[in-house]
This record gives C-alpha cells, sequence and structure tokens, in this order.
C-alpha cells in the first residue's frame, strides 16, 4: 500500500480501545487487526531512554502508587504552565520503570480493559522499533511508527532534549528519509522546525480545537490553520494532525481538508474512538457514555472529506471503514 495514496490507519497508543494504551500487547493487536502504524508517546526517562507513555505522569496508567519504594518520588512539577502533583517519568530509570506494570487509563469507560492490568512493561522506543520490523516481515505488510515527542521544550528546560535522541535511535533503525515509514508529531512548532533541518522523516504538525503551542511559537491553532498559516506549516512540515473536530462546524464540513491539501499539507485528524463520549453526537447510540456509537461511519464521513489518514483506538473498524471506501462498498 502506498501510504501517500491511500489513507492511513493510525492505532493510537496501540488498539488502545481494546487492551492498555502504549503496551506492546495494544501494539501487537493493533497490527493484527490491520494498521498501517502504530502511534507512541515519547517521554524521556532519568536516563534518557525514550519510553511510550501519554504523559510523563504516570498515576493514571501504572501502578507506580501501589510502590511503596516510589512513595518519595510522588512531587508536585509545572508542566507547559498547569501544576501537576503525580509521579514522573523523568525521575525513574529505566530499570525502575520496567518494575512498573501497565494499567487501563480508562476503566469506567473501559472495563474489558482491566483484566490487563498489570500484566505489561512499559515499553521502549528500541523495543517498538524492533516490534514493527518483526511484524512486518511476519506479516509482509509495512508496519510504520508514528511518534509523539511529548513537551519538548519542557523536557529540554530541565536538560532531557528528546529531539535528537529520536532521530538518532530512527537512525539506527535505518530510517531517516521522506520514504522511511515513519511520522514524527508535534503540538509544539520549534522543536518540528529543528527537527526539519536534521532529518528527512516527515513531521506532522499537531493542532486542537482551542489554544496553541505550549512554545507560544505560534499565536493559536486556530491561526495556524488559516490559509496564510497553513502554508507557513507546509515550510517545515508534511501534513498537520487536527483535532477531529476541526473537520467539522455542526454536520457541515469545514474547509479546513481542502486549504490543507491546497497548501499542500496530508490531514491525519485524530481521534476516533468508539464509545458515545468520544463520537460525535450524529453516531451516538444512546445516552449511557460508555456504551459504543458507530464509530466507523464517524470515520467513513471523515474520510468522504478527502483525509489522508487517522488516528483511532479501534483500528479494527478504522481499517473497515478505510477498506470500504476503497473497494467503493457501502
Amino acid at each position: 500500500m502506498d501510504p501517500t495514496k491511500t489513507p492511513i490507519v493510525i492505532a493510537h497508543r496501540g488498539a488502545s480501545g481494546s487492551r492498555p494504551e502504549h503496551t506492546l500487547a495494544a501494539y501487537e493487536l493493533a497490527i493484527d487487526q490491520g494498521a498501517d502504524f502504530i502511534e507512541p508517546d515519547l517521554v524521556p526517562t532519568k536516563d534518557d531512554v525514550l519510553v511510550a507513555r501519554h504523559e510523563n505522569a504516570i498515576s493514571e496508567t501504572t501502578d507506580v502508587a501501589q510502590h511503596p519504594e516510589f512513595a518519595a518520588r510522588r512531587t508536585t512539577k509545572t508542566i507547559d504552565g498547569r501544576e501537576q502533583t503525580d509521579w514522573f517519568v523523568e525521575d525513574f530509570t529505566l530499570a525502575e520503570l520496567k518494575t512498573l506494570r501497565a494499567k487501563e487509563r480508562l476503566p469506567k469507560l473501559r472495563p474489558g480493559n482491566t483484566a490487563y492490568d498489570g500484566k505489561f512493561e512499559i515499553p521502549t522506543l528500541v523495543e517498538i522499533i524492533a516490534l514493527a520490523k518483526r511484524r512486518s516481515a511476519d506479516t509482509g505488510r509495512t508496519i510504520g511508527i508514528y511518534p509523539e515527542t511529548k513537551h519538548p521544550t519542557y523536557f529540554a528546560s530541565i536538560g532531557h532534549p528528546t529531539d535528537l535522541p529520536l532521530v538518532a535511535q530512527l537512525q539506527a533503525a535505518g530510517w531517516d528519509s521522506a520514504s522511511a515509514p515513519v511520522f514524527i508529531q508535534s503540538f509544539e512548532v520549534a522543536n518540528l522546525k529543528r527537527l526539519h533541518k536534521v532529518t528527512k522523516i516527515r513531521l506532522i504538525q499537531l493542532t486542537d480545537g482551542q489554544g496553541g503551542p505550549a512554545d507560544h511559537a505560534a499565536p493559536s491553532y486556530a491561526a495556524m490553520l488559516t490559509p496564510a498559516g497553513l502554508k507557513q506549516v507546509a515550510a517545515y512540515a508534511y501534513g498537520i494532525g487536527p483535532n477531529k473536530g476541526q473537520l467539522w462546524a455542526a454536520d457541515a464540513a469545514t474547509s479546513l481538508v481542502a486549504d490543507a491539501h491546497a497548501a499542500g499539507l496530508r490531514v491525519h485528524p485524530w481521534t476516533y474512538r468508539a464509545e458515545n463520549m468520544f463520537v460525535r453526537e450524529p453516531f451516538r447510540h444512546g445516552a449511557d457514555p460508555a456504551a459504543h456509537g458507530d464509530v466507523t461511519a464517524e470515520i467513513t464521513a471523515a474520510l468522504g472529506q478527502g483525509i489522508d489518514g487517522f488516528f483511532t483506538d479501534f483500528p479494527l473498524q478504522g481499517v473497515e471503514a478505510r477498506n470500504a471506501l476503497r473497494t467503493g462498498a457501502k
């Protein structure tokens, strides 16, 4: 499959609708379900090893609170302007992190996933790359990775920069070209511009429906998504990853996909989840926030706008929607 022509299915934190997020088991299942890319959010350990966690605060996704030997590590930090009290990855060595086990982040919405609590380690980027390569060989499909650099300005400010270590590990894997099965994404701007100077790997500028980048390198995400702003993004990025809500104004499509394509950018919106709490109102089934709506139909509606790929916690449904579009099935 040519990822520049066929919409790609990006397994958001793995098949995180069915397994605890950012575990090798979640990535494995996503690959089994047909995902083209697996997405690790990357944060550095105390000894500067890149590992996969959605945030550097880890109480929601690991059993760290049940480890009395780490009780004193709980602390308060200000990250991107927000004060948090938690345990943080950068205060643990890799060896210490490997004594922890992952747990489901959304147990009330995904109670079935709690059956896997305590079973899986926190994976390193090296382990995720090895998995993608092994499963590419096993399946005959190219399985790519889609890493996000989390809080790059914050980590650089405390002496744990992540941009160059990420590039170095990708280079060690033989990935340093625009044809490599890799995208690097960030909600910040300055680090993508730095990466643009040191790697040919495709870069994705993430945006949200409100606010702006934490590094204040642009006035707002809204300004970045104007036709003029998109042209500026295209100077360093291959594409954008907007909040899926930015594709719609009520039930009408916005001009975002067309505007981005006019600027030469691909569009990979995030994140398609099956639960009613997350699907857009027209696709909800009933009033229970944890009940599943019709995420396949929601994805199909976005594909109808011409998006180039999408992030989903449920890659099986994502592949189903993408394949139906490709074959012309209804």
